[in-house]
């Protein structure tokens, strides 16, 4: 379910939510800084299906009119993943660069969806930044993280270990 159909049909159950409305920032700009507190990065953990989630935080500046505000700043924290060679678990940083164009008006009007470029819609002039906070995340993740040092080495079982070693032989005029 998306952030902005959970908004709709009321629910804030979202592990970290930090609503703002735009309207009220000066001359459509701003700063907002979101801080997950231990618990938001448990849940926000157990909804990535990863070990943990220390220390995240997002830096945002908002700046625009408020009918095509732009969103920029950075999303980091220390996440805990399993290695996808040893299966063990190791922490990394997270750093991702965030720029999003958010718009209360209908930008798709006299275009093809496909070839433009669509901003956030704004939900009742206000923003979550607590989800873009999470969404930024969910991109700066490793979707096959390794452990630092280790390196997948196959394993070679004889001389023809390899799929193709049977017709190499017949090529070269072993077989």
């Amino acid at each position: 379910m998306s952030r902005d159909s959970r908004r709709e049909n009321g629910q804030d159950s979202f592990p970290l939510a930090r609503w703002v409305n735009v309207e009220r920032l000066p001359q459509g700009r701003g700063a907002v800084t979101v801080e997950a507190s231990p618990a938001e990065c448990a849940a926000l953990a157990a909804d990535f299906k990863i070990p943990g989630i220390r220390d995240l935080v997002g830096h945002f500046a908002i700046s625009g009119p408020t009918s095509r505000l732009t969103v920029t700043g950075t999303v980091e924290a220390l996440v805990t993943q399993v290695c996808t060679v040893s299966l063990e678990p190791f922490e990394a940083p997270v750093r991702e660069p965030v720029e999003v164009v958010f718009t209360d008006t209908d930008q798709l009007a006299g275009t093809d969806a496909e070839d433009a470029d669509i901003p956030d819609p704004l939900v009742g002039g206000r923003i979550d930044f607590g989800a873009l906070t999470a969404e930024f995340l969910a991109l700066g993740l490793d979707p096959y993280p390794r452990k630092p040092g280790l390196a997948f080495e196959p394993v070679v079982v004889g001389e023809d270990a390899g799929p193709l070693a049977g017709l190499a032989k017949l090529r070269d005029g072993e077989a």
